[in-house]
């Protein structure tokens, strides 16, 4: 049942060009830029801020049986750390996860297909540049 869908989606034009290209991750081998190293750390507060915060308040809301505490702070909190985390994301640039998930596809559909041979393309005309 697995092998005809990772059939169908190693047809795709992305797949083929990640499985042709031999995408790996030599970008990281690079040193951040201030920008990209930022971006991380306000990923990584956007973390301290989303569900701790919401067990903390979770926690005074049962203990003073305020209840609205929770409702109403739980999804303040949650709405904050996503958007700590999509400015992070902003910051860190997207070059670096366009880079992962193309690595990542071609390593997941490689081994789930078992060989590459079966499954690298004509490059010809049909794939765009990368």
């Amino acid at each position: 049942m697995l092998k005809p869908l990772v059939k169908r989606i190693s047809k795709t034009t992305y797949v083929r060009s990640a499985i042709a290209d031999r995408a790996d991750l030599s970008v990281f081998k690079h040193k951040p830029t201030q920008r990209v190293i930022w971006g991380l750390v306000v990923i990584a507060i956007s973390y301290v801020i989303g569900w701790p915060a919401i067990t903390v308040l979770g926690v005074v809301a049962a203990c003073t049986k305020e209840p609205l505490i929770l409702l109403v702070g739980g999804p303040l909190a949650y709405g904050l750390s996503h958007l700590v985390f999509i400015l992070g994301a902003y910051l860190s640039g997207a070059q670096y996860a366009a880079v992962f998930f193309r690595w990542a596809t071609r390593v997941t559909v490689e081994k789930l297909m078992g060989a590459t041979s079966e499954i690298a393309p004509d490059r010809g005309d049909k794939c765009p540049p990368p």
